[in-house]
C-alpha cells in the first residue's frame, strides 16, 4: 500500500536546517535563499517508491536548475535499522543517479519532524520567499511491488515524468497561484527511531 504525505498547510515557511552530505559538507536553508524556488525532497536509498522515480526526479533537478529552482534531498531514516541508507551508500546512490543537488543526512531526524515528512518520497516546493506552494506527489506513477502482486493489483501504467511537480514548478516560475489540485505523495514510511516516532507515523 504505502504511506501518504500529510499535506502541510500552503504558505508555511520552510523550516531551517543545517545538515551534512556524506562527505561532511554542511548545507543550510540560507544556502538556497537566492533561488526562485526550492524543492525539499525526503528520500532514501532502499525504498522501492524512491527507486522507481529517482531517474525522473534527478532529471527534473537537472532541467530546472538553470531556471533557478534549487533541489535538496534529505534522508532521515534510522540507519541502525536500515543500513542500506547509511551515508557512504547515499554517496554511491547520488553518483549512480547523477545528482546535481546535495543529498543530506538528517541523523537526528529533527528536520523530518520539522517538515512533518511522512514517507519516502515526500516533497515540499517553496517559492522565492521560502513559503510552501506545493506538497504532494511527483507524478501519478507508482512501482509494482511484491505487496501489489500479493493483492492481485493491476500495474500502474502512469508515466514516470514528474508531471505534477513540473506543473507546480512552472506555475511558480510564471508567478501564478499554487495548483488548485495537489495529490498526496505516497511511499514507504520514514524509519523513525523509537524515541522520535511522531503521532502521525
Amino acid at each position: 500500500m504505502g504511506n501518504h504525505s500529510l499535506m502541510k498547510e500552503l504558505g508555511s515557511r520552510a523550516a531551517d536546517f543545517s545538515l551534512p552530505d556524506p562527505s561532511g559538507r554542511v548545507y543550510s536553508l540560507r544556502d538556497f535563499a537566492s533561488s526562485r524556488g526550492l524543492l525539499v525532497a525526503f528520500i532514501c536509498n532502499h525504498c522501492p517508491f524512491v527507486q522507481h522515480m529517482i531517474g525522473g526526479f534527478a532529471g527534473f533537478a537537472r532541467e530546472y536548475a538553470p531556471k533557478s529552482v534549487a533541489v535538496v534531498a534529505i534522508s532521515s531514516n534510522d540507519v541502525l535499522s536500515h543500513p542500506d541508507d547509511a551515508p557512504p551508500l547515499m554517496a554511491e546512490f547520488a553518483r549512480k543517479h547523477r545528482f546535481v543537488f546535495p543529498y543530506l543526512y538528517d541523523e537526528s531526524q529533527r528536520v523530518a519532524l520539522a517538515y512533518q515528512a511522512v514517507c519516502t518520497p515526500d516533497f515540499f516546493l517553496y517559492d522565492a520567499q521560502q513559503r510552501l506552494v506545493y506538497r504532494g506527489q511527483f507524478d501519478a506513477s507508482r512501482p509494482y511491488t511484491e505487496w501489489d502482486v500479493k493483492a492481485g493489483r493491476t500495474p500502474n501504467r502512469a508515466p514516470n515524468d514528474g508531471a505534477d511537480m513540473r506543473k507546480a514548478a512552472d506555475a511558480l516560475l510564471a508567478g501564478g497561484p499554487p495548483l488548485a489540485e495537489q495529490r498526496p505523495a505516497m511511499g514507504c514510511s520514514i524509519k523513525w527511531r523509537a524515541e522520535n516516532e511522531p503521532a502521525w507515523s
